[in-house]
C-alpha cells in the first residue's frame, strides 16, 4: 500500500456500528501488569473512532527504560530511553469473515520516562499516558514532527484530541 497510513478506510466502516479496529496490549517481560491495563483498549479504539479510522490492528506495548533504550538505539540511533516509539507496519489482509483489516504497527510507550515527563511537565501521569498514546496513534497514520514545538501540526492535533478525551473526565489510570 502506498502514501499515508490513514487513507485505509474499508467501505464496512461507513456502515453504523461496524467501526471496528483490533488492539492489542500488553507489558514486556518482567513488567508486571499494572490493574489500568485493561483501560487501554477501550480508550484507543475512541481515539481511532475519533479519527475516523476504522478497520485497523495495532498493538501497545508498556516496558520499562531499559528495554526503550535497546529500542532506541536499534532503530533510531539514540543511546537513551525515550517515552513513546511507533513502528509502523501497513500491511493490509482478510479474515475469515471477509472483512479487510489494516495493520498499522506497533506503539511502544515505556512508563518510567511516562512518569518523569508527567512530573517535568506538571500533568497527571493518567494525562501523560493518554498524550502518549494519541502520539503513537498518529504516527502510525503516517503523521509526523520535525521538533517538539507545539505549533507543529501533528502536536497541534494530538493536543485537540487529548483535549476533547479530558473532557469527558475518564482515566486509564488508578485515582
Amino acid at each position: 500500500m502506498s502514501g499515508s497510513c490513514q487513507e485505509f478506510r474499508p467501505e464496512s466502516c461507513s456502515v453504523p456500528g461496524n467501526s471496528r479496529n483490533l488492539v492489542e496490549v500488553s507489558c514486556h517481560e518482567g513488567l508486571e501488569e499494572p490493574r489500568w491495563l485493561g483501560r487501554v483498549e477501550p480508550f484507543l479504539g475512541a481515539v481511532l473512532s475519533r479519527l475516523g479510522l476504522c478497520g485497523w490492528e495495532l498493538s501497545v506495548l508498556f516496558c520499562r527504560d531499559g528495554f526503550m533504550q535497546e529500542l532506541n538505539r536499534e532503530y533510531r540511533g539514540l543511546d537513551m530511553p525515550t517515552d513513546v516509539l511507533s513502528f509502523n507496519d501497513g500491511s493490509v489482509y482478510g479474515d475469515g469473515e471477509g472483512r479487510e483489516w489494516f495493520s498499522a504497527g506497533d506503539i511502544v510507550v515505556s512508563l518510567d520516562t511516562l512518569a518523569r515527563n508527567a512530573a517535568e511537565f506538571s500533568v497527571s501521569q493518567d494525562q501523560e499516558l493518554k498524550r502518549l498514546l494519541i502520539h503513537g496513534v498518529l504516527h502510525l497514520t503516517g503523521m509526523d514532527h520535525s521538533d517538539n514545538s507545539p505549533d507543529q501540526p501533528m502536536l497541534v492535533l494530538q493536543e485537540e484530541v487529548l483535549g476533547d478525551f479530558m473532557a469527558e473526565n475518564d482515566t486509564i489510570l488508578d485515582k
